[in-house]
């Protein structure tokens, strides 16, 4: 007997799940708009027209290109899916494109929001770095809506 999941291509996810006393309707618009991300993700702007197959940037407060990448799908209120390379750092880079799905679901006087980032490499080090760094950007993120408040400030 042949294990299925023998011939599937290694890879490497982050999954992160967080409860955050908000509406959908807040936690898509902190999603989603640009001036609320720059709150919460350390002054980083995300530029793009959240439509399938438009690219996604996210370049620091200098300028500079962060990440780019492509929206794969975007269904309001509910699942945002990005294609997403890292564009600082060239180690990163060279292990191509990874994929970010955001999901939310609401619950009873909160919301679920779910991020998985995944890459079709084993032990890809960009997961590791992004490991690191979403549960801080999704504690900002948390906080800001239930508080008004950031967990982390800018660097």
């Amino acid at each position: 007997m042949t294990d299925a999941t023998s011939s599937a291509a290694p890879s490497t996810t982050f999954a992160y799940v967080s409860y955050i006393r908000t509406t959908p309707e807040r936690l898509w618009a902190a999603l989603t708009e640009p001036g609320f991300i720059k709150q919460y993700w350390f002054n980083c702007n995300v530029e793009t027209s959240w439509k399938p197959g438009s690219p996604w940037l996210l370049k620091y407060e200098d300028g500079k290109l962060a990440d780019s990448g492509e929206i794969v799908e975007f269904e309001p209120q509910k699942r945002i899916v990005i294609k997403w390379q890292n564009e600082w750092k060239p180690e990163f880079k060279a292990e191509g494109f990874s994929r970010c799905v955001m999901e939310i679901e609401a619950l009873e006087g909160a919301v679920k929001l779910s991020v998985t980032h995944s890459m079709e490499r084993a032990q890809a080090q960009f997961i590791g770095a992004v490991s690191g760094g979403w549960p801080r950007i999704l504690s900002n993120l948390k906080s800001l809506l239930e508080t008004g408040e950031v967990v982390f400030a800018s660097k």
